[in-house]
């Protein structure tokens, strides 16, 4: 049986950071929590986490400044987590090592390469579903019954036209994804990078 994903909550607001335990823990991930970049890398070095989501604005230094001192050792994920609409930040987040995809959760935002993405509501919310179980494989009716309710849970074709959406807005070639895979006759699976799946 494979272990449970660890993910690194990197905030400094406790609300945001038990939104997230709750969210995660319910979807079967192991939470490691750090209120500052301090707790941060000695997390890091300590938990060996499978993905970090990490929030700008921390008290002892910025997110900024943290990526620049974690990639060099390492090559997790890093989801960037924050309120500020700073077009500069995100780019230098992004040439600092933060991944290309960035989804906040909290306030229903997507970027990608350090531009907004706009998704429809039901778009987020397919996403966020995805994004809450990275890895794992999710039956048509499984994301159907979550995201459209009971009633919609037999509406295959109905989830593949906003799987294609996604991945028009989401993936470099649409036709070729790398983020929302297919698994045939089942459902979908939202793809970490290789070296970091857990067998």
């Amino acid at each position: 049986m494979a272990k449970a994903l660890t993910v690194l909550v990197v905030d400094d607001e406790p609300p945001i950071r038990r939104f997230l335990r709750t969210s995660l823990v319910a979807s079967g991930y192991r939470i490691v929590e750090a209120e500052d970049a301090a707790g941060a890398l000695r997390s890091l070095a300590i938990e060996k986490p499978d993905l970090v989501i990490l929030d700008l604005g921390l008290p002892d230094k910025s997110g900024l400044e943290l990526i620049g001192e974690i990639r060099p050792t390492s090559a997790v994920p890093i989801l960037v987590l924050s309120a500020r609409h700073d077009e500069r930040s995100k780019v230098e987040a992004l040439d600092l090592g933060a991944d290309d995809l960035a989804v906040d959760l909290v306030r229903r935002h997507v970027t990608r390469g350090g531009h907004e993405v706009k998704l429809s509501p039901k778009e987020f919310d397919l996403l966020r579903h995805l994004v809450m179980h990275a890895g794992k494989v999710l039956t048509h009716r499984h994301l159907l019954r979550e995201v459209w309710g009971p009633a919609q849970a037999d509406e295959v074709q109905y989830l593949r036209v906003f799987i294609r959406g996604l991945r028009h807005k989401l993936e470099p070639d649409p036709t070729r994804p790398t983020h929302i895979l297919t698994e045939l006759g089942v459902g979908y699976r939202l793809q970490l990078p290789p070296e970091q799946r857990v067998g």
